[in-house]
């Protein structure tokens, strides 16, 4: 008979339902211990969709298709090879968010501190997420991805920093993670999963339950203002005429830099107050 493991080392335990408390306070501790350990104090975290690609991606899979379908007719053809010049214009997405990640990097790298400040953070996969991780990445700091497991996801892109690509099991662990370390969020164009992380973080600063000033800025224009307009719910009275300014709006790399500078430099590098002394965190240094 084969001795009976012992009740943390027992995989058909740890996979059972009565395991599920500790499965959950894993994805806390765990991610914790390592953000510990590399001296992440905050973040920066960027949204977006994971269908947006590089232009240099997107300008190859249109040509692709117009040496395929070029000298042939067709409403499905055409649609086709509209989607692909779709992928071309949105690709300017991309691209501004590797810039403006870059640019973010390498300023926190000027700053003097012990721990590392204002990561660039995403989601851990393609299109926006990985343009995020790869700008940082470019301008050689480090950058954090959190990624979910999902039956058909892609994998974790490849430029996470060795120790700081996490993979996520419950959601609602992975949304702590995104809020709790977060001084600001950069919203790219994204589908309902960016709507999702970007109104679970404005429903916390609208309730007061985040301890700190925390920034949102929605990049691109074009895209949001047709996409969501707020001032209906200021008008019903859902929501407060205070509650419009929670959200800034930035078109370019620059724009969108300089808010984030502003922002992070008077809210989280300046003396604290008594209240943020309180406050948890990663590092045990006042942000």
């Amino acid at each position: 008979m084969h001795p009976q493991p012992l009740a943390y080392l027992d995989p058909e335990f740890l996979d059972s339902e009565e395991a599920r408390p500790l499965r959950i306070l894993a994805e806390y501790l765990e991610p914790l211990r390592r953000f510990r350990a590399q001296n992440i104090q905050d973040t920066v975290v960027f949204f977006g969709s994971a269908r947006i690609h590089s232009r240099e991606q997107a300008e190859l899979a249109l040509e692709r298709l117009e040496r395929r379908f070029g000298a042939r007719a067709g409403s499905d053809l055409e649609e086709h090879l509209a989607r692909g010049r779709k992928a071309v214009e949105w690709s300017r997405y991309y691209e501004e968010a590797r810039q403006l990640a870059h640019k973010l990097t390498e300023w926190t790298q000027t700053l003097t501190s012990p721990y590392f400040r204002f990561v660039v953070t995403s989601g851990g996969g393609p299109g926006i997420m990985e343009a995020a991780n790869r700008g940082a990445h470019e301008a050689g700091g480090k950058t954090i991805g959190l990624n979910i497991r999902l039956p058909h996801e892609q994998g974790p892109n490849r430029f996470i920093t060795e120790g700081l690509h996490f993979e996520f099991h419950y959601f609602f662990m992975r949304k702590f993670w995104f809020a709790y370390l977060a001084k600001a969020l950069v919203i790219f164009p994204g589908g309902f999963g960016t709507l999702d992380e970007m109104f679970e973080i404005l429903t916390l600063m609208q309730t007061e339950k985040l301890a700190k000033q925390i920034q949102i800025i929605l990049y691109g224009t074009d895209y949001w203002d047709a996409i969501l307009r707020l001032e209906p719910m200021a008008e019903w009275g859902a929501i407060g005429p205070a509650d419009m300014h929670l959200v800034q709006r930035a078109n370019t790399p620059d724009e969108a830099f300089a808010l984030l500078q502003a922002h992070l430099t008077e809210n989280h590098l300046m003396p604290p107050t008594a209240q943020e002394m309180r406050a948890p965190g990663i590092a045990k240094t006042r942000s």
